[in-house]
Order: C-alpha cells, then structure tokens, then sequence
C-alpha cells in the first residue's frame, strides 16, 4: 500500500490513466469488430466505409500511447489485403 503522499497521487493517476486507456483500447476493437464484420458477410462495399471509419481511429490509439505504430500498421495492411480479396 501506498505510504507517501506522492505515491498515493501515483496510484489515482495510474488509475485514471488505466481507465482511459481501457476506454480506447474498447473503442479500436470495436471499430475492428465492424470491418470484420463487414468482411465476414462478403459486402466489400460495407467494409471499405468501416475500413475507412477505422482508420483514424487506430492511428489515434497509436499517437495516445494505446498501441505500437507497428501493430496497427500490421492490422490495417492485413484488413486492407482482405478487402481487396472480396473483389477477386
């Protein structure tokens, strides 16, 4: 436990933080969940729009600290060659 003033404050910001961050990394799987979705059902139409909707998102959650830039571009490239296959 917690003795210090300081490190009391330390562990309510580590809580807050932790929320935050928990709040974002929902938010991007949810985006993901949606371009699944979308390529699951076989409508390249639907999952080009939630593609595009996620996009930005992940890249938020990477300038927040919430991912490594490296992961999401892995997951973007990986959504996009999926995308692409639905046509061919």
């Amino acid at each position: 436990m917690a003795n210090t003033s300081s490190a009391k404050k330390m562990v309510r910001k580590i809580e807050h933080r932790t929320a935050v961050n928990k709040a974002r990394r929902s938010r991007v799987r949810t985006f993901l969940r949606k371009v699944e979705e979308a390529i699951a059902s076989g409508d390249k139409g639907a999952a080009d729009v939630a593609f595009k909707q996620a996009q930005p998102e992940l890249h938020r959650a990477v300038t927040k600290g919430v991912f490594g830039k490296q992961t999401i571009s892995r997951k973007l490239s990986r959504l996009s060659a999926r995308i692409k296959s639905l046509s061919a």
